[in-house]
């Protein structure tokens, strides 16, 4: 095991081409299967996870990384290796095998418990959910220590920077690494900020979380359609047919990151209240769209028809419907065919040897995806939908 361990936490400082930007390609096919062959028992479901899971930690450890990722890939405290921690921290919890507990606290320390580089943003601070599981499950305060020291600097010099993208040609903003001004980052920092108040029992974390979640869904969030734009550039834009442009892995990182951040509120808390509301409308929308494939389309107002299977959304909004049925958020009957759909979507996407397969690469809009491309991210959030659909214990 050890060996492996080493070599694991060992092989992921690459480097790797930048992804290239390419239209939306007409749909394939992906394959049928038959619906009395999709796992739902705990056990055959945590076996497919298993399977999913080592062929990625495979790959890690033989020092590969997959095609069309991005420069952001190969950091070990970044974003793209961070969600796939965080389904990693799920997995050690429902699974006897100690790999997934070694894997995280190995990381951990190969990071010597560091965030990621950029002080205020996002996407630098996911990896600090699972340095905070690690603290719990034998790595010690120290595994929080920095994280602890971080968030305290932050918090002495609170960002005052705007969240709004000056016009569409800028691809990021300069002020998204100080503030949450993308969907994506209410994955990516909020549990992290919640669950540090938890343990600390000082709820400065969490006001600073709360602020920044009310920030950005007051500037993200359309309230007639119940979904979150990814970033301020999309807001007026129109897809080819017209409709609102919503990116579904946007709006996957939000419908997640909620799972994650309403267990961390005590009960009344009126931001929790806030966070139940807009996940239960956001998944009485997503119910609407998704396709008879059981996928949601990469641009999630567009035609189903024509639009492309899609895993990495498709897994945080199944991952975030069988946790909301398990919390008692969403009612069984009405939302686990919507689950059922989902996993089987999921389900037709892992190749024989466990590699997932139609991961849209890296990107901030809907683009293409193809049935061979994978990234961790979108294992990441298989994981998190398999442990989810295990806790259901579902009929088959």
């Amino acid at each position: 095991m050890k060996p492996f361990i080493t070599a694991l936490t060992a092989a992921l400082c690459l480097t790797s081409p930048a992804i290239p930007q390419t239209a939306l390609a007409a749909p394939a096919k992906p394959s049928v299967q038959p619906s009395e062959t999709i796992p739902y028992r705990p056990a055959e479901v945590m076996a497919l996870a298993e399977r999913v899971a080592a062929y990625q930690l495979a790959s890690l450890a033989g020092g590969s990384i997959p095609a069309k990722a991005s420069s952001d890939t190969p950091h070990k405290t970044g974003w793209v290796q961070g969600a796939l921690f965080v389904g990693l921290i799920e997995m050690a919890e429902h699974s006897q095998n100690p790999i997934y507990k070694e894997t995280i606290i190995q990381r951990g320390i190969a990071n010597k418990w560091q965030l990621g580089p950029t002080t205020y943003f996002a996407d630098d601070h996911v990896i600090g959910q699972s340095y905070l599981w690690a603290s719990r499950n034998g790595a010690g305060p120290e595994a929080i220590a920095p994280l602890k020291k971080r968030f305290d600097m932050i918090l002495e010099f609170p960002p005052e920077v705007g969240l709004t993208h000056r016009e569409y040609s800028d691809p990021r903003g300069v002020d998204c690494q100080q503030r949450w001004c993308w969907s994506d980052a209410l994955f990516m920092a909020p549990a992290t900020w919640l669950e540090l108040s938890k343990v600390t029992g000082d709820p400065k974390y969490a006001d600073y979380a709360k602020r920044e979640f009310i920030a950005t869904t007051d500037l993200l969030y359309d309230t007639q359609e119940h979904l979150y734009y990814r970033d301020s550039r999309f807001i007026g834009r129109q897809g080819p047919n017209g409709e609102k442009v919503f990116w579904s892995r946007g709006d996957g990182w939000v419908f997640a990151g909620l799972a994650r951040m309403i267990p961390l509120l005590p009960e009344g808390d009126a931001e929790r209240v806030r966070m139940e509301t807009i996940f239960k409308e956001m998944a009485a929308k997503l119910k609407t769209i998704q396709k008879a494939d059981g996928y949601w389309s990469p641009s999630l107002l567009s035609d189903p028809a024509t639009s492309l299977p899609e895993t990495s959304g498709t897994g945080f909004f199944t991952y975030g419907f069988a946790w909301g049925i398990k919390a008692g958020l969403l009612d069984a009957k009405e939302y686990e065919p919507v689950v059922r759909k989902g996993w089987g979507a999921l389900v037709r996407a892992v190749h024989p040897n466990g590699k997932l397969g139609w991961v849209q690469p890296v990107s901030d809009q809907p683009e293409s995806v193809a049935y061979d491309d994978t990234q961790y991210y979108g294992v990441g959030a298989f994981l998190l939908a398999a442990t989810a659909i295990s806790d259901l214990n579902l009929k088959r």
